[in-house]
């Protein structure tokens, strides 16, 4: 399962974790009490995240690699 997708974290001194977002995965998340805790949880929702949109017939996105802000 391709997994390139662009991770970001950060830490949330409301949840006093750190949390994993996959910016194009919408709503794909997780935490973890360290930063290697929230990608390993982020990987698991990851993968459960595109296997459900397959399972519901959903386009799932292309990694882009690398987002770009102006």
């Amino acid at each position: 399962m391709d997994l390139r997708y662009e991770v970001i974290i950060y830490w949330s001194a409301e949840d006093q974790a750190f949390i994993a977002e996959a910016p194009e995965l919408p709503g794909c998340m997780a935490d973890g009490k360290t930063h290697q805790d929230a990608l390993q949880q982020l990987e698991t929702v990851m993968r459960e995240w595109i296997e459900t949109a397959r399972d519901l017939g959903r386009t799932i996105p292309q990694p882009r690699g690398r987002l770009m802000f102006a």
